[in-house]
């Protein structure tokens, strides 16, 4: 089938276009038929416009095709773009050609949001619910998010790398593994890319990777996924605080290109982006578990902070803050010890909307410590020989961190369910669509 080729976004037709001819293509949102006059709102991946046709001022052929046209319809307009004082957005386009590409049957949900769907049947429909202004704004800022990081990291001397997603042993130590047949082998999916990137310090130095991370935990809650997209880094001749200082950046540059250059969008979704300072803040495991037990939730030394600590410490702080020095046995085998006081170690997580969206360390760069650190968790360094071989050719002091991408844009968006910043979610009970 032969068709126009879009010109513009529907975004791009405003009032300066006047007298222009553009082409657009999309899908109908809505047609609303008067009489003598029909205006069709033609929805793409950027918003709307209107395509206003008169009786009379139209050819027949063309009058008669746009009383066919019915809802999320696939077409090409050819028109001429006219500033309206009458029309919403102050623009609109009279058509010269209307082609209809697709025909579309009614939809299995509401889009349109005159019936509330639970998210559970949305997901069941997931391509036909992405088609919702809210989620077009989603996944179009979290493309812009992840941009972001990258020029960051790339600002700071890092390059990007991609490691195996199929490996033979565990990387962090833990059973929660999805295994694989590897031919005649058994394998499994990365749950990180963790023992990779730290080998990759002894060559690259700086280096980072935004790939699938695979975690088989039987959690079902709203912000756990069993495949999710982390962004990890890793970087020689650093420690924790270093790599906090990049995470701080990158975090301070997401929020201010979205809330400069992305707050129509954003305010779109309901969403209000405040300004953030860096550094920032920075509170000891040891004050945090204080301060919950001044505002009534007591947590005893060695345990995790659960998610409504993290909640009430954000109320508290109102911003993006971390937690450092963490018991050193709540935190993975390669992480590093605090010089003279062992049972805390050089770590850290960041909080934002009281979600814990990453997590870094120092690590430890010593073999023989390392291999203590193994036998300590009751793991066999011999498991992990190929890792460790790699710490007698010169493995420099190194620092890294893990962020759940999904996670940020969870916190960032303020929605309640992982899910609904997934494209298409994957945990415990959903494998599909």
């Amino acid at each position: 089938m032969k068709f126009s080729r879009k010109t513009h976004w529907t975004s791009q037709v405003r009032p300066e276009l006047d007298g222009e001819e553009v082409v657009l293509a999309g899908w109908v949102w809505d047609v609303r038929d008067l009489g003598k006059i029909r205006f069709i709102i033609l929805r793409d991946r950027e918003g709307f416009t209107q395509i206003t046709v008169k009786k009379g001022q139209v050819d027949e052929k063309l009058w008669n095709l746009t009383s066919t046209l019915s809802r999320e319809d696939v077409i090409t307009v050819k028109g001429i773009v006219k500033a309206s004082k009458i029309a919403k957005i102050g623009v609109e386009v009279i058509p010269r050609e209307i082609q209809i590409l697709n025909k579309s049957k009614s939809l299995p949900i509401d889009i349109w949001g005159n019936v509330e769907t639970e998210l559970p049947v949305r997901l069941n429909f997931r391509a036909v619910d992405l088609k919702r202004p809210s989620n077009l704004i989603i996944f179009t800022l979290t493309s812009i998010i992840t941009k972001i990081i990258r020029e960051t990291l790339y600002s700071e001397g890092f390059i990007e790398v991609f490691t195996p997603k199929i490996i033979t042993t565990s990387t962090e130590g833990g059973a929660e593994l999805f295994i694989i047949h590897y031919f005649d082998k058994v394998a499994y999916l990365a749950q990180s890319p963790q023992l990779y990137k730290e080998q990759l310090t002894a060559s690259l130095e700086r280096i980072f990777e935004i790939a699938p991370a695979y975690r088989a935990e039987k959690h079902n809650t709203n912000y756990h996924l069993n495949e999710f997209i982390s962004v990890d880094i890793e970087a020689a001749f650093m420690d924790y605080e270093d790599v906090m200082n990049i995470l701080d950046k990158i975090i301070f540059n997401v929020y201010e290109e979205l809330r400069v250059k992305h707050n129509d969008k954003l305010r779109r979704i309901g969403v209000e982006l405040r300004s953030v300072k860096i550094p920032f803040r920075r509170i000891t495991y040891d004050e945090a578990l204080e301060l919950l037990k001044e505002h009534g939730l007591k947590i005893e030394r060695g345990e995790d902070i659960p998610q409504q600590g993290l909640k009430m410490l954000s109320q508290i702080f109102e911003e993006p803050f971390y937690i450092i020095h963490w018991p050193t046995s709540l935190r993975p085998f390669y992480t590093k010890p605090i010089e003279g006081n062992e049972e805390l170690s050089e770590s850290f997580d960041l909080i934002i909307n009281g979600i814990e969206v990453a997590s870094g360390s120092t690590r430890i760069h010593d073999k023989e410590e390392l291999e203590k650190a193994m036998i300590k968790r009751g793991l066999n360094p011999e498991n992990f020989k190929e890792h460790l071989m790699v710490f007698d050719y010169g493995m420099p002091p190194h620092a890294g961190w893990g962020l759940g991408l999904y996670r940020l844009t969870m916190a960032i968006f303020g929605r309640e369910n992982i899910r609904e910043v997934v494209l298409y979610p994957r945990d415990r009970y959903r494998l599909s669509p």
